[in-house]
């Protein structure tokens, strides 16, 4: 399939028809965007991508399934991905890190005014990131923060359930004191004073998730 010279192919990704349905609306009026495809699951992006030759992905994080940091990750094991913009109704920092991380090169709200938007589609498709400086600032702090190992997480979402050290330690079959270790190095990376602290911030940034 050709591109059209002028035009600045977009594909949505979002699992919400009323998002599909509003962006394609709104965009589809501006005189140099094509919106070429809206999918509503990851899976439906990939097989999309190959036959719509977008140049920007709007593309929603938290999807059932495939979700966006898999879609992110998918693309960029392949040919020449687009340029995506992630676009999403949480600015939780590791949300915000992961998908920077992952290769986005923008990073919305679903709330952002439609010049915002616009602009922001035009920045991106010119081979520019995007993300707000409220964001981008929040982003700078994470970025020069060390990361929490994968067990460091796991016994974050066990402090985020009152376990104490021993019941960790019974949990990962280690001694209290190894236990009593992760959570001090938990403490030190987050920069805050005690285990009660650390769970409010990880939940805060998007480290763990308690909605279970």
């Amino acid at each position: 399939m050709e591109k059209e010279p002028s035009k600045i192919r977009i594909l949505i990704v979002d699992d919400h028809p009323v998002v599909r349905i509003g962006l394609t609306s709104m965009l589809s009026t501006q005189e140099n965007f094509a919106v070429v495809g809206a999918a509503s699951t990851g899976e439906e992006a990939l097989a999309l991508l190959a036959q719509s030759a977008p140049d920007i992905m709007l593309l929603d994080l938290r999807m059932p399934g495939m979700n966006g940091l898999d879609v992110l990750h998918a693309i960029h094991d392949g040919g020449s991905p687009p340029r995506v913009i992630v676009l999403t109704s949480f600015e939780t920092d590791e949300d915000v890190y992961r998908a920077v991380q992952a290769g986005a090169h923008g990073y919305l709200l679903k709330s952002t005014m439609q010049n915002e938007m616009i602009a922001a589609i035009r920045s991106v498709a010119a081979g520019k990131r995007h993300i707000p400086p409220r964001i981008a600032s929040r982003l700078a702090q994470r970025m020069s923060r060390p990361a929490l190992t994968g067990r460091e997480l796991e016994i974050l979402q066990m402090l985020a359930k009152g376990l104490t050290n021993k019941e960790i330690g019974t949990v990962f079959q280690i001694s209290g004191n190894t236990a009593r270790n992760h959570v001090n190095n938990i403490i030190e990376k987050l920069e805050v004073s005690d285990r009660t602290e650390a769970v409010s911030i990880a939940i805060q940034q998007g480290l763990i998730d308690v909605s279970d």
